[in-house]
């Protein structure tokens, strides 16, 4: 999975659209190979990153949990310990 993409499910609150958008941009940047496309394609991306981020909204709407909601400060100060143990000298 690409590490730039997040988990969205589960969170108190609820994802925001900006957050599905960046995970749509970030998908189909991964899968197009680009980071900027050309003129010729900007269009065809754009239309990817709004169907993506439409089917992802769908999802997130759609899934079901018995867990409790996660807290977004708690996930995030997760994630920076696995970095700085992943990223430590050795």
């Amino acid at each position: 999975m690409c590490r730039n993409i997040r988990v969205l499910h589960n969170f108190e609150p609820p994802a925001t659209e900006d957050e599905v958008h960046a995970a749509a941009v970030q998908y189909v940047r991964k899968v197009s190979g680009t980071t900027h496309p050309s003129a010729a394609n900007a269009e065809a991306f754009e239309a990817a990153v709004a169907a993506v981020a439409e089917a992802t909204r769908v999802l997130l709407d759609s899934l079901v949990t018995k867990g409790p909601p996660r807290d977004r400060e708690v996930e995030a100060a997760k994630a920076k310990a696995r970095a700085a143990d992943r990223y430590r000298p050795r």
